[in-house]
């Protein structure tokens, strides 16, 4: 890789640990023995670490032990739950994943063959995934270059006739502009939906995400800022809506045998739901340690762009993303090669050129999506960071920015 630095860290916390072992060799005097010293590699900084304790593996053995392993009380008590601590207590469905839980609650908002919901490219594959298995049509517009959430004016000028709805996704924790596209939802009579899965306990001058759209859905996948092991959560404005997931999770059941539309089979067990709702007693304190680490981030990292906070925003970092203007691929194997500190890239490939989603968009020009799908780089901000780990960051990032430079 051209244009960086090979040789060894010099910063001190880029070293390597005490030397271990107590072999003796001899001196070439003949004299004392000396000891050989044995290096101890860094420690590898994952890019994301899920947390498991002794608390969610209990819960989990008193559902086994129980003998309700399928949806049952767990599950119901979880969705209350999750509602009253992230939605002000708007009805929550618990699904098998965020993306089943996207799909139904298109599929519940009455989106079908004919419509078209309009959707970031910039975002994982399963936002406009979703739009397609209702039969409709995403369409992908530009993101604002500050924050990777979609610009208002390029949704304004994607409403068609057809246009269903508005699907923002909260990336990497950060909340959508859902002012600007609550009002131009209501002055086109379009309906407003939320992709909240990076975003638990995410804000906008108060309001929690979840609380903007029709329904949200949020995922529980294990490395997001709480899991159920698997699975995903659908919060939802009315009681309609609500029932109307819950069938299509169900087979279309409400009533055993009793089907009363199409369904799937989506359901939560009550194994993933104990575990999650043990995470719920803890996801305040791991954020708030995301926020504190992003703070030191953002005032110690050099040679990168720091991800900006819109105003009014409650950033919850799911992801701390920062722009590298350079060669980021050579510097995200820099990092790991030379520095053991993992990063991620979230995501190299917009929607609109993937393979499975290009169809829906042909000669489409995204240009601010582009340039942000080559330059982002996600660093480690999760809360398992030690200080030490902290300073490795800092001091790997700022060694391979400059051998770059």
């Amino acid at each position: 890789m051209s244009g960086y630095n090979r040789t060894a860290p010099a910063h001190p916390a880029l070293g390597t640990t005490p030397p271990r072992g107590d072999r003796r060799i001899p001196a070439p005097s003949g004299g004392p023995r000396l000891r050989e010293v044995t290096p101890v590699p860094v420690d590898f900084i994952p890019p994301a670490k899920p947390i498991i304790g002794d608390d969610e593996r209990e819960a989990v053995d008193r559902v086994l032990r129980s003998g309700m392993v399928a949806q049952g009380p767990e599950v119901a008590a979880f969705e209350q739950e999750f509602g009253d601590h992230f939605v002000n207590g708007r009805a929550s469905v618990a699904v098998n994943s965020g993306t089943a839980g996207l799909h139904l609650g298109l599929l519940a908002a009455g989106v079908k063959a004919g419509d078209e919901v309009i959707v970031p490219s910039f975002t994982f594959a399963a936002t406009g995934n979703s739009v397609a298995l209702t039969g409709a049509t995403p369409v992908f517009v530009d993101i604002e270059p500050e924050t990777f959430t979609l610009d208002p004016a390029a949704v304004e000028a994607a409403i068609t006739p057809r246009t269903r709805g508005i699907l923002p996704v909260h990336l990497y924790g950060h909340p959508a502009r859902m002012r600007e596209l609550s009002a131009i939802a209501e002055k086109h009579g379009v309906a407003l939906y939320e992709d909240a899965a990076q975003a638990h306990g995410a804000a906008l001058d108060g309001q929690p995400v979840g609380t903007f759209g029709e329904f949200a859905m949020f995922s529980l996948y294990p490395t997001k800022n709480m899991t159920s092991g698997e699975g995903g959560m659908v919060t939802v404005a009315t009681p309609e809506l609500a029932r109307m997931v819950k069938l299509l999770r169900n087979q279309g059941m409400e009533r055993q045998y009793e089907n009363e539309v199409v369904g799937f089979n989506a359901r939560m067990t009550d194994i993933h739901a104990a575990i999650g709702r043990v995470q719920l007693t803890k996801v305040d304190a791991w954020t708030q340690t995301r926020r504190e680490n992003a703070a030191f981030l953002d005032a110690n990292l050099q040679g990168v762009v720091v991800p900006p906070v819109a105003d009014g925003a409650r950033h919850v970092y799911h992801q701390y993303t920062v722009r590298v203007l350079d060669d980021r691929d050579g510097f995200v194997k820099a990092l790991k090669d030379e520095h053991q500190v993992g990063a991620g890239v979230y995501y190299p490939i917009p929607n609109h050129r993937l393979p499975s989603l290009a169809p829906y968009a042909p000669g489409l020009d995204l240009p601010v999506t582009e340039v942000a799908a080559s330059q982002v780089v996600s660093l480690p901000v999760h809360p398992s960071l030690s200080s030490a780990d902290l300073d490795r960051i800092v001091a790997a990032v700022g060694a391979v920015a400059k051998a770059g430079a």
